[in-house]
């Protein structure tokens, strides 16, 4: 499924042009023929790295491999956003790095949030080159 996510995640152009970075949690279920229900957003970096996860997650419906005999599973999956460095940070790259730092807004629940059992799935890595 990694191969899946890292040939159908899409980094939209206004993350590139913020270079926004960090990391998004889903919960999610899977059926017993691989389609994807029940997404629940656990945490974002920053409320515009949800979408593009998202929308990756809801693409992968129908292939999900369920073990036989299973009705459903339960899986947590981590986006993480980054991009990749120039080999050397114009200022234009260090104000806009520091600008989406000052400027994120993450997704953060103020009270517990209780969970079923569930499968933590690895990171999904996702790494973007930036205009130079």
């Amino acid at each position: 499924m990694m191969n899946f996510f890292k040939d159908s995640l899409i980094v939209p152009q206004h993350l590139i042009d913020r270079r926004a970075t960090g990391v998004v949690v889903f919960k999610f279920s899977a059926d017993a023929l691989g389609r994807v229900s029940k997404i629940v957003l656990y945490y974002a970096d920053d409320a515009v790295l949800a979408q593009p996860a998202a929308d990756a997650l809801k693409l992968s419906s129908g292939k999900w491999d369920i073990p036989v005999g299973t009705a459903s599973n339960d899986y947590l999956i981590t986006f993480s956003f980054s991009f990749i460095p120039p080999a050397a940070a114009g200022v234009d790259l260090v104000n806009a790095v520091y600008d989406y730092t000052v400027n994120h807004k993450p997704i953060t629940f103020p009270n517990q949030f209780l969970a079923d059992y569930c499968i933590l799935l690895p990171t999904v890595t996702v790494n973007y080159d930036i205009p130079q």
